[in-house]
């Protein structure tokens, strides 16, 4: 089983969709699952995607930021995408 995570961190005010090609560029995929207009089978994979952003944020570390400098903060985050990986597999 593969899992792949790519993190991009910005400063708080840029809008998340200016990074949306840097997150997607070099990736080969049959389908992007971005928004909810998809077939019933699709969306239920979309909707795991939505499940791992919730499950980050149920973690107060990566929710509330508490790591000041961005490097702590996204080993933070590295570490909780680990810690789920690895109760799903």
């Amino acid at each position: 089983m593969v899992c792949r995570v790519r993190i991009i961190i910005t400063d708080g005010t840029t809008a998340d969709c200016t990074q949306a090609w840097q997150l997607i560029s070099g990736i080969a995929a049959e389908y992007l699952l971005a928004d909810k207009g998809y077939d019933k089978d699709l969306y239920k994979l979309r909707h795991l995607v939505e499940n791992a952003f919730l499950h980050l944020k149920r973690w107060r570390g990566t929710a509330s930021r508490y790591a000041k400098n961005v490097r702590s903060f996204l080993a933070a985050l590295k570490i909780r995408c680990i810690a789920l990986w690895a109760n799903i597999s």
